[in-house]
């Protein structure tokens, strides 16, 4: 086995890369043709002369429609990402990583702008790149300082990145206590050479960037990179030896990218006749190629810079690698294919047909307003009152000629009123195609019009649901983005640093980070109104609120964390940056103090119920008190009456005795003397 040579090595990616240029310029006719729609210059339709010449701009229309609400979801609080642990112990480095990088790295590397970019093009060019890198650069600054004391000048230049270019000393009488005294001062010029470095992200614009046309995504790319121009400044502030980069060729033309960057930046400037040999640009190319350099069989990853050329001679860097600092973001996927799918692919048609049908319908109305004259020969004595007329101007016609007769006027039929219905047939053809609507952009469908609440619901619905795709979507490749940015801050950041983080400071150290941390992009709220979101955040607290009332706050299913939450989203769907502004995230050891001290403590309604409850139990027993003395008042009353009545009773019984007696007596007494009569009469 042979290791390559240098010759072949660079012969190999030589030719890789007029792959991935050959490539690049295939696709560059479609991105420019994309770049004019959206400014609204339309060379495939040309304009007749003397005619409209209007355009109509919808695809800048839809993708301002949906720009507003990716960004809004994705970008709309400061934590834009959460990294997850991996293995045991990963837990506090994550939250710190967390933290750090949403408040401290993704700002100070341009990460808001890097991201709102390369959604931008994502949304007009079918992909977009974003790449990030360590920049460090040495800057030279040149200052002068007056009126120094000797001890200041001492400490001043005793720094070794200061160069003094001049100085010059004179005495200065100053009062002191013993008198008039005279003291050196010191006048300085110097220069104070710095090198500094941070981390940086940033869109790459995609006539710069270069990917093997085999590639399925940029993991599987042979060769992927950047090439441009760099001016040679810039190169020796990199760190590169200015004599190699003096030596380096300018840069040459190519008329494929030159097109692309002048549609893209409108503009350019022709920097090929440069006096300063400093700010001329040269070809740079920062490549990542997988290639068996070592021949053992295996593609290894090599970090490779080349400068004027991708030759030899050229090459300034050459090295093996641990990762392709690019990612490829798109907001609609082509299954199996790199490229994503544009708005302008949706909508460049429906533009092309709308422009024309404008301009035919603004060309009619021209002609309703300003009507063809028809103008016998000779019968006017001054034609220019009729061809170019004027207010009040006289149309003079000569003797025995009909007036009504001497100027006429070609009828065009009015038919721009036609126009109209199927200018709106195309606006919904394009809301179908794109699923784009005037709910894509947050605001609701009935703001505007009389319409019901159902039909309201569905269209914001769709228009919603567009939205949320893209967003995650173009979400899914940001993974990629934050999952570097956290490598590459471990792996240039070599000691702690001491940040203002929520009013206090912080120090973070990430080398002792997992740097294979999973990163999750938050996307926040939904892709909807604000009204929405701030309903179904109003709609979750309520229900923590009703949990924690009846299960107290030690409830399984709602913390402290939780509540903090939704807090915090009600806040960002409300528009304003940050919660940590208006609320205070709870201290999880101060919230367990909290809750021990109040569980030793009696509870106030557990209390209340127990002084409730002895309250009825003595409200109990002397109703039952009550209630015993009326029943035994009442029995007593009853036992009265029962004798009473038995009194009576037995006095009633007894004169009925008594009288039962008597007459039985009286009837004895009468049947005696009856007997008597009876036997007297017998025996007389």
């Amino acid at each position: 086995m042979a290791e390559m040579s240098p010759v072949q090595l660079t012969s190999t990616v030589t030719q890789l890369v007029k792959d991935c240029e050959s490539f690049r310029d295939q696709l560059s006719t479609d991105r420019v043709k994309a770049m004019e729609y959206y400014d609204g210059v339309m060379k495939d339709v040309p304009a007749d002369p003397n005619r409209s010449k209007v355009v109509s701009r919808d695809v800048r229309s839809a993708i301002k429609k949906v720009l507003p609400s990716l960004i809004r979801t994705i970008l709309g609080n400061d934590k834009v990402v959460e990294y997850e642990p991996v293995n045991q112990g990963d837990e506090a480095g994550a939250e710190q990583a967390t933290d750090y990088i949403n408040y401290v790295v993704f700002p100070e590397s341009n990460g808001y702008d890097a991201v709102q970019d390369a959604a931008h093009d994502a949304l007009k060019l079918r992909n977009g790149v974003i790449r990030w890198w360590y920049d460090k650069k040495r800057t030279v600054e040149v200052s002068r300082h007056t009126g120094l004391d000797e001890a200041t000048m001492v400490q001043l230049v005793a720094d070794d990145s200061i160069e003094v270019l001049e100085q010059s000393q004179y005495l200065e009488t100053i009062d002191m206590p013993q008198g008039p005294t005279q003291v050196p001062v010191f006048d300085l010029q110097i220069r104070r050479t710095i090198e500094k470095g941070c981390t940086r992200l940033a869109a790459v614009p995609l006539e710069e960037f270069l990917i093997h046309p085999d590639a399925m995504s940029i993991d599987d790319s042979l060769c992927t990179g950047v090439g441009m121009k760099m001016r040679r400044s810039d190169l020796v502030a990199m760190g590169y030896d200015r004599a190699v980069i003096d030596d380096l060729p300018a840069s040459t033309r190519d008329n494929e990218k030159e097109t692309e960057e002048s549609a893209r930046r409108r503009d350019v400037l022709n920097a090929d006749d440069q006096a300063d040999k400093a700010a001329q640009e040269v070809d740079y190319y920062e490549l990542y190629v997988r290639i068996d350099a070592d021949d053992d069989g295996i593609a290894e990853l090599r970090r490779m810079v080349f400068a004027g050329g991708t030759a030899e001679k050229n090459l300034l860097e050459n090295e093996e690698w641990d990762e392709v600092p690019f990612a490829d973001l798109i907001t609609e996927r082509r299954p199996h294919q790199r490229e994503g799918n544009s708005i302008t692919d949706d909508m460049a048609e429906i533009q092309r047909i709308k422009t024309v049908l404008l301009r035919q319908t603004l060309d009619n109305l021209y002609w309703q307003n300003n009507l063809q004259p028809i103008v016998q020969e000779g019968t006017i004595e001054n034609p220019e009152a009729v061809l170019n007329p004027k207010f009040g101007q006289p149309i003079r016609v000569s003797q025995n000629v009909d007036v009504r007769a001497a100027v006429g006027y070609n009828q065009v039929p009015l038919v721009a009123d036609k126009s109209f219905n199927m200018l709106g047939y195309l606006d919904q053809e394009a809301t179908d195609r794109t699923g784009i609507s005037d709910a894509s952009s947050g605001m609701a469908p009935d703001a505007l019009q009389n319409m019901t609440a159902k039909a309201s619901s569905m269209i914001e619905a769709a228009g919603i649901g567009q939205t949320e795709l893209m967003v995650r979507t173009f979400a899914q490749g940001l993974k990629r983005v934050f999952q570097g940015l956290l490598r590459l801050t471990i792996k240039h950041q070599d000691k702690p640093r001491a940040v203002r983080l929520r009013g206090e400071w912080v120090t973070f150290d990430p080398r002792h980070w997992n740097a294979g941390m999973d990163a999750t992009v938050n996307t926040g709220l939904g892709a909807g109104t604000r009204e929405r979101d701030m309903m179904m955040v109003q709609m979750i607290q309520q229900l923590q609120e009703k949990l924690l009332s009846t299960l107290g706050p030690d409830n399984p299913y709602v913390s402290p964390d939780n509540v903090y939450n939704s807090i915090a989203k009600m806040v960002e769907a409300a528009g304003l940056k940050s919660p940590d502004l208006y609320f205070t995230k709870p201290d999880p050891a101060e919230v367990q103090k909290r809750m021990e001290s109040a569980a030793n403590q009696p509870n106030p309604e557990m209390q209340k119920a127990q002084m409730q409850a002895q309250a009825d139990l003595q409200k109990a027993q002397l109703q039952a008190e009550t209630d015993r003395q009326k029943l035994a008042a009442q029995t007593q009353v009853d036992m009265a009456r029962i004798k009473a009545d038995s009194e009576l009773k037995k006095y009633q019984i007894d004169q009925e005795i008594a009288l039962k007696r008597q007459q039985n007596a009286a009837q004895l007494l009468t049947s005696q003397t009856v007997t008597s009569t009876q036997i007297g009469g017998m025996a007389g």
